[in-house]
């Protein structure tokens, strides 16, 4: 039978923060593709659109009308997942029909007064700005007594299903913590009573020996594809000091955080020389009023594409029954995403 080889053979991979496993088969991304492709679209945005809900000055669905702000934004999201305004109830019947009322808030962060850009395409003292944001809104939202995880992300790309391209992101702040979360939770309290030191801070000093899944790294923060990644480019921005939200940042890692931003979405939209979608979002300790000496906040990235800018990653069958797979291996991701130019490909000579 030969000898094993992780990047040929099948196999499967552990997820230490989560408790979750990831099929492993590099082979299958040899296949030939005959499936749906994606319609790529780079027609080039205005710097302003009258028609668009979120630009400075404009009116929203609902009605108001946003300020004409030269900066960052945020407003209490018109059409809420989750409202502050819901009456306590329950369903407890056995063990098998649980329910209970959720009480939250969600917002809306626009990142710039301009509709034509993304992250990758600001400046990083503009990226600095929503980072500064975050920490206003984590720290105001955290602070409500019914308000227990505050939860920030972004979704970039029709194909995510961003329903407004103008460059923005959200927070949805909830009694509960979510499933994502609550499973690192357990996970980092278990580790910190065991070990006495965090897993993400073990994690990353173990991948700095290594090497061979770094992307890159400036002074206060680190990119890295992490060994078990579920999505084709998937990857992480971790902390280099032990910081358990992003309350805690100092400046110099505010402009640290905004410069990582953007040093990997660049290396995501020269991969396809395309504006590449992705969820991402930042995991970080809860607000409930205990401390959590177990949690470094770090933020996450799930990019869909798979190939080429037309060819995504589907997570059906197996990946919905089974366990999530993929076909190419992270170090190879991780080589890919290395050797890109640094320059995004439309400020490219």
């Amino acid at each position: 039978m030969g000898q094993f080889n992780f990047e040929d053979h099948s196999h499967r991979r552990y997820n230490p923060l989560t408790g979750d496993w990831v099929q492993v088969s590099p082979h299958r991304a040899k296949r030939p593709w005959q499936g749906q492709e994606e319609e790529v679209s780079e027609a080039k945005r205005p710097e302003y659109d009258p028609k668009c809900y979120l630009c400075p000055g404009n009116t929203r669905a609902n009605g108001e009308k946003n300020p004409d702000y030269t900066g960052t934004y945020s407003f209490q999201n018109d059409f809420a997942a989750i409202a502050d305004d819901v009456p306590t109830g329950k369903l407890e019947e056995g063990e098998l029909f649980l329910a209970k009322s959720e009480r939250g808030l969600c917002k809306v962060i626009c990142f710039s007064p301009r509709h034509d850009l993304t992250i990758p395409e600001m400046e990083v003292e503009e990226i600095a700005k929503v980072v500064e944001l975050w920490q206003k809104e984590y720290a105001e939202l955290g602070a409500k007594d019914f308000i227990n995880y505050v939860q920030i992300f972004e979704n970039k790309g029709a194909v995510m299903g961003c329903s407004n391209p103008h460059p923005h992101g959200q927070i949805w702040a909830q009694e509960s913590i979510p499933d994502e979360p609550a499973k690192k939770q357990n996970n980092f309290s278990s580790y910190f009573q065991k070990h006495g030191r965090t897993m993400v801070s073990d994690y990353l000093k173990a991948e700095l020996g290594k090497k061979e899944r770094i992307l890159f790294e400036n002074d206060h923060f680190v990119g890295l594809v992490p060994f078990w990644a579920v999505w084709p480019y998937e990857a992480m921005i971790v902390p280099k000091r032990h910081v358990a939200s992003v309350a805690e940042l100092n400046e110099a890692e505010v402009k640290g955080l905004a410069d990582a931003y953007k040093q990997l979405t660049v290396m995501y939209d020269n991969i396809f020389r395309i504006s590449f979608p992705y969820s991402a979002g930042i995991h970080q300790a809860p607000t409930d009023g205990k401390d959590h000496p177990e949690w470094d906040m770090h933020m996450v990235f799930y990019p869909p594409l798979l190939r080429s800018a037309t060819v995504k990653k589907f997570m059906v069958g197996y990946e919905m029954l089974a366990t999530p797979q993929r076909d190419i291996t992270a170090e190879t991701s991780a080589a890919r995403l290395r050797e890109l130019p640094k320059v995004h490909y439309k400020k490219q000579q």
